[in-house]
């Protein structure tokens, strides 16, 4: 399997399919999954004739489990690594969720000429916990919550995650997919525990307002205002408005994880912006998840 050491010394998992000449997707996964996470996006737009990249980011999936490093800065400085060791150029970077603040950072940070587009789906920009000077983000509380759970009981904190909110399985009408659920555990559990534990500080409480401010590229934000994980008014239209050419997608109806759920959707939204393609700035949805 391929890797790539980071300075100091922890292996990071990564795929890298396609030609090597194509335009170059870059995914990049939330808490607490792996690469695995964006199987449906890899497959489908390999097959448009793209490169397509993701890495298990370090603690998560196949890379490495230091017990140091599980920090924002430290995720987007893997990624600085991996990109200079496949020598990504113009790359088009996607993250999801807690990915997307890593892209959020990794991009305000990136060499020159590594990046050409971002897209942030369901993402925690500018910052989830709530604050005086964020009083719309969520409560403290509830993230020393899931610490609580997964320090208890980590296998069935993340199978109440996965059949619960993540995919709003835990609404009425919305059928369960068991593949979904059995695929998000198997996941989470492959990743360390202290990785998952220390995650749940940077996907609260990293505040990336400056680093939205600092990206010039233009940046396509996908949000439905039914997510139950990173709530819609406190992320989604914030971000917009930090960053100097970014466009908001808004979405009714579609859980945290949209992207598994309603792949035909996200794609052809990414594959729109690719293009250069006007997208549409909202768009409803009654379908809650694949059957």
């Amino acid at each position: 399997m391929p890797f790539i050491t980071t300075d100091d010394g922890t292996e990071i998992f990564y795929k890298d399919w396609g030609a090597r000449g194509a335009q170059t997707i870059v995914f990049h996964h939330g808490w607490p999954l792996s690469a695995d996470d964006w199987d449906n996006q890899l497959l489908f737009f390999r097959a448009k004739g793209f490169r397509v990249v993701a890495h298990d980011r370090r603690g998560h999936g196949r890379s490495g489990q230091p017990d140091t490093g599980n920090d924002m800065d430290t995720y987007a400085a893997d990624v600085i690594a991996l990109a200079r060791a496949l020598d990504l150029k113009d790359a088009i970077h996607v993250g999801h969720s807690t990915g997307g603040g890593e892209v959020a950072r990794y991009v305000a940070r990136a060499e020159p000429g590594r990046v050409s587009k971002a897209v942030l789906i369901s993402a925690i920009p500018p910052v989830m916990v709530k604050s005086e000077t964020n009083p719309g983000g969520t409560p403290i509380e509830v993230f020393d919550g899931f610490r609580t759970a997964l320090m208890a009981n980590r296998s069935q904190f993340y199978l109440d995650v996965a059949s619960g909110p993540f995919y709003n399985f835990n609404k009425p009408g919305v059928e369960p997919i068991q593949g979904l659920i059995d695929n998000w555990w198997r996941q989470g559990m492959m990743g360390g525990a202290n990785a998952g534990y220390d995650c749940i500080k940077v996907f609260s409480e990293t505040d990336l307002t400056e680093d939205l401010k600092q990206i010039d590229v233009p940046v396509l934000v996908i949000h439905s205002e039914d997510d139950q994980v990173v709530p819609y008014a406190d992320s989604g239209p914030l971000a917009v408005k930090l960053l100097k050419n970014g466009t908001l997608k808004t979405y009714q109806g579609l859980p945290h994880g949209c992207m598994t759920t309603h792949p035909d959707l996200i794609n052809a939204d990414i594959l729109a912006f690719i293009s250069g393609e006007a997208t549409s700035p909202q768009a409803a949805t009654a379908e809650p998840a694949l059957a």
